[in-house]
């Protein structure tokens, strides 16, 4: 937090994060444009924001662009704001990029990042296993073999005979290397509004540091100005997934802003 509370002090750098918040995966030339510096004082400026997880890097062909990372921030609100407003305000970035080619239809994509005291493996386990999805996902399982081409399901848990519930998400897995990487399409099932946004992709990556591991999860082909129901509980998501992780403990969270 204190890294955050640091990088957010300085107004150059809150610009910065605005101009990433109105228009994501920016180049570090079309943001050396906005600003009356140079492109050194802005590269140090964006190194600031990375070291704090407030921007997020992704490598497209040559090209090295630039997300803002809303977790850090969801984070600073419940542990300084959360316990002092209620009800707590859930608002994330809409963030936008188009495809190179202007002619294909436009797609965007939602980059989040997050380090966990943990092993890849344990990790991997968390993501991949039925009962400990629950722990950190409102309470949904999640069902598949976990090998590449097999399908997988997320359900509300079980019904009284034991059967799954009500069904939230459906796709296949693209990519399936433990304990590393999973690439899964995805179409939402929860509502008729997010049934008719079709399929997207969630890749989560997996890279130890030291004693703990850096999970980026990319959620991409999606619509652009697609419903945030899709994205929009992912923040509260990981920061579940990192408190059951370290501490075995539920982080109590509205599954509302997931599932409609």
């Amino acid at each position: 937090m204190d890294e955050v509370f640091r990088a957010l002090a300085d107004p150059t750098r809150r610009s910065l994060l605005d101009a990433l918040f109105a228009d994501d995966g920016q180049t570090l030339g079309a943001l050396v444009e906005r600003y009356a510096m140079t492109r050194i004082g802005v590269m140090k400026h964006l190194k600031v924001l990375e070291d704090a997880g407030l921007v997020v890097t992704k490598r497209r062909g040559r090209e090295k662009l630039h997300f803002l990372n809303p977790i850090p921030i969801r984070q600073l609100h419940d542990r300084w704001i959360d316990k002092f407003t209620e009800p707590w305000a859930a608002a994330l970035t809409d963030l936008k990029r188009e495809l190179e080619n202007p002619m294909e239809p436009k797609k965007m994509e939602k980059v989040f990042e997050i380090y966990i005291r943990t092993t890849p493996e344990r990790l991997w386990e968390a993501i991949t296993d039925r009962e400990t999805r629950g722990k950190f996902q409102f309470g949904a399982r999640i069902n598949s073999e976990w090998i590449p081409g097999s399908t997988y399901a997320i359900s509300t848990g079980t019904d009284a005979a034991g059967a799954d519930a009500m069904p939230l998400v459906e796709g296949e897995n693209l990519e399936v290397d433990p304990p590393r990487r999973l690439v899964q399409s995805a179409r939402m099932l929860w509502g008729d509004d997010v049934k008719a946004e079709g399929t997207s992709r969630v890749t989560w990556e997996i890279e130890p540091v030291g004693d703990s591991c850096r999970l980026t999860l990319t959620h991409s082909e999606l619509n652009e100005n697609a419903n945030d129901q899709l994205y929009g509980g992912w923040p509260m998501i990981l920061s579940g997934l990192k408190t059951w992780i370290e501490t075995e403990t539920v982080l109590t969270t509205p599954g509302s802003l997931m599932y409609g």
